[in-house]
């Protein structure tokens, strides 16, 4: 599903330059829950955006699925982001004047809020625990609560990859462990995930682990065994 081949990319920092990418190779398959541990500011989050096609690197490659993601046409770059690719930050990022409901649905792809849709949206609420809050804005929330809201908004769309860097480094043991349920329930539809965490909550769902640091990434570690889990199944039917 991607490719990567020697990304580089670095900054300017106050101490000088620092290799945020530094010939990162790494090649995901369809249907991996993928885990990306290091230290802060070994390179995680940029590695996370650059696989996303929100960060281009200075040089490499990447391909996604059949396209090489940094030579396509912006306007298709986008479109691909929009429709098969579902993002979830540490910091949530929910628009703070629309209502849970709202947020979930400003998820979905430009003119595709039809009734399939819609009704994917009533489904993520009830099976994520929102309908009570369905109508409240981000403020009123919980922090969990503020989580599972992103979580929908990624889902929404039913993407074929979604990207969470520290999702749960914000909440408590009870939530984090929620949220990785989610996501292995999602990947084990057919879904891919790639997570970016310090945490040990996503280990026993990980395909491979992958440790990172100073722009490099050390060679793969398979998962352990596929933990068994008890939440309920997504409604899912992820793009291909």
């Amino acid at each position: 599903m991607i490719v990567c081949e020697n990304l580089q990319r670095s900054f300017r920092g106050p101490a000088g330059e620092i290799n945020a990418l530094a010939g990162v190779s790494l090649s995901i398959g369809r249907g991996e829950f993928v885990v990306i541990k290091g230290p802060s500011g070994c390179g995680k989050s940029t590695l996370l955006l650059t696989l996303g096609g929100m960060q281009r690197p200075a040089s490499g490659r990447l391909r996604f699925d059949d396209c090489d993601l940094y030579e396509i046409p912006a306007s298709r770059r986008n479109r691909i982001r929009a429709t098969k690719i579902g993002f979830v930050f540490q910091l949530f990022h929910l628009i703070p004047y629309l209502t849970v409901r709202e947020n979930i649905l400003a998820g979905l792809p430009p003119n595709e809020a039809a009734a399939q849709p819609l009704a994917r949206v009533d489904e993520l609420i009830d099976l994520l625990g929102l309908r009570p809050r369905a109508g409240l804005r981000p403020g009123t929330l919980s922090v969990g609560e503020r989580q599972r809201t992103a979580l929908a908004r990624a889902l929404v769309k039913q993407p074929a990859l979604i990207l969470a860097d520290e999702p749960t480094g914000n909440l408590d043991p009870h939530n984090a462990a929620e949220v990785f349920r989610f996501l292995g329930a999602y990947q084990r539809e057919g879904g891919t995930v790639v997570v970016v965490t310090h945490g040990q909550d996503a280990a026993p769902y990980a395909t491979q682990t992958l440790h990172m640091a100073e722009g490099r990434l050390g060679p793969p570690q398979p998962g352990p065994p596929r933990a068994q889990s008890n939440a309920p199944t997504p409604p899912f039917s992820n793009n291909s």
